[in-house]
């Protein structure tokens, strides 16, 4: 097949873009902009656009798909040529389920811990050698793409995203999936630019739930208020089968799980995190492992790429940088940290910088997110309110949101970096979190300071 893909240097368009490359399909390309690594991954497999820009002569009718990105807009001129041409024009998701419609569809969705259990679930599976077909999020030790997409494979697992499709399908990516088993791990509101009442919010996981297919299964966080009544009022006739944090334990900063075969010490800590182990196990039994099978893998698991990850250990210190950004999941990496090092210092910090984040009403969400750390730092740029359109957030609204008065604020990327270079890092656990990039901070030079604490 030949396809072509619209904004392909995304995160996720890329993947796709190598894995139907790898598949033996003839792959082209545009967009106008492309950062690392999407692009030296690109230009390895011979798939970087030549020029960056927008070129409708690219588009032509021998095209058997175009695939579009979130990141191209309506009147991009190569969307207007492929539908003058009347190509057939998939979102991202929506080329996934015509990849994977034959089937065994796994679907991971959640407003967090998707990331993570979708990557539980493919450590397990590939530890054992079950060869499936996947999406994620993130990267993973011993896997080339965070897409696969065989022929011959025939459990396809996906996680869920409930962001929009494209910018001419505004449907939310998980809803096009139509899962046989699926899995939803939490519901706390998030993308309010999309969404702008929580009640909006929930009624998509309410078509989510809705959509699996009929005599399927729905396994599911009943620890989560909001997700025992989504699923729970389901008409659906699918399984339900909810599930909720094991017993563990943290002992000299080392979490230990208990197993039917007794306790057994694992890399990943926090409740959040050894819930989600919970329903990656419930999944992988549901597609045919055993249970013992799932515990002797899941030992080896270090973690989600940016989730938890450590950074950086000393005699008495350490560093972990977080993909936390939503409030729930500031509180949740938060909590953990606290509770793995109960006897060191806490130093969190969180750059806001999500269209959400910088929205009043919305910062309100975070109030009590930072209560665990000793220390609590947010940092944000101006000129990102801006360029986002939005009314300034002052400082003064970010320590009232966070409920903190003793709460720091920076509004300059240099500031924020002389604060953290100025910390002593003895017995201090030093907690980064964002889903950006800290105003450009030198993530090697805290590695240092930390390490030589």
């Amino acid at each position: 097949m030949r396809i072509h893909f619209i904004a392909i240097g995304g995160s996720a368009m890329h993947n796709l873009a190598l894995a139907l490359h790898h598949k033996g399909y003839t792959i082209s390309g545009s967009d106008d902009v492309i950062y690392e690594p999407s692009q030296t991954r690109l230009k390895e497999q011979g798939l970087l656009p030549q020029v960056f820009g927008w070129f409708p002569e690219k588009v032509t009718a021998n095209l058997d798909a175009v695939i579009l990105g979130m990141h191209a807009k309506e009147d991009n001129p190569e969307l207007l040529k492929a539908q003058e041409l009347g190509l057939k024009i998939f979102s991202y998701p929506e080329f996934l389920y015509e990849q994977s419609k034959h089937k065994t569809r796994v679907v991971i969705g959640g407003s967090h811990g998707k990331t993570t259990i979708t990557a539980m679930i493919l450590h397990v599976m590939d530890y054992h050698d079950r060869a499936v077909d996947y999406m994620v999020g993130a990267q993973l030790d011993g896997f080339d793409r965070m897409v696969h997409l065989t022929e011959e494979n025939d459990f396809i697992v996906l996680e869920g995203d409930e962001y929009l499709s494209s910018a001419i399908d505004r449907r939310p990516k998980f809803h096009l999936y139509r899962p046989n088993i699926a899995l939803l791990s939490g519901i706390a509101w998030d993308h309010i630019n999309v969404f702008p009442t929580f009640e909006n919010y929930v009624t998509q996981f309410r078509v989510f739930v809705d959509s699996i297919v009929k005599g399927g299964s729905i396994t599911y966080n009943e620890e989560d208020d909001d997700v025992r009544e989504v699923v729970e009022t389901s008409e659906n006739t699918i399984r339900k089968l909810g599930y909720s944090t094991p017993e563990y334990s943290v002992v000299n900063g080392e979490t230990i799980l208990e197993t039917p075969d007794g306790p057994m010490p694992i890399s990943i800590f926090g409740k959040h995190n050894l819930n989600n182990l919970a329903g990656a196990k419930w999944i992988c039994q549901n597609m045919g492992l055993d249970e013992e099978d799932f515990y002797e893998a899941i030992a080896t698991f270090k973690g989600a790429s940016k989730r938890l990850e450590k950074l950086a250990e000393g005699k008495s210190s350490v560093a972990y940088k977080d993909f936390a950004h939503a409030p729930s999941k500031v509180k949740a990496s938060t909590v953990a940290v606290r509770q793995q090092y109960p006897e060191r210092k806490l130093l969190s910090c969180l750059e806001l910088h999500t269209y959400s984040s910088f929205n009043p009403q919305f910062l309100k969400e975070y109030k009590g997110a930072l209560e665990p750390a000793d220390v609590a730092a947010v940092f944000y740029l101006p000129e990102s309110v801006k360029i986002k359109g939005l009314k300034e957030v002052s400082p003064e609204q970010i320590i009232e949101a966070f409920g903190r008065e003793d709460l720091q604020v920076f509004t300059n990327a240099e500031a924020f970096k002389e604060f953290l270079y100025n910390q002593q890092y003895a017995d201090t656990v030093l907690l980064l979190m964002s889903s950006g990039n800290y105003g450009g901070l030198d993530l090697e030079a805290i590695k240092d300071k930390v390490t030589n604490a």
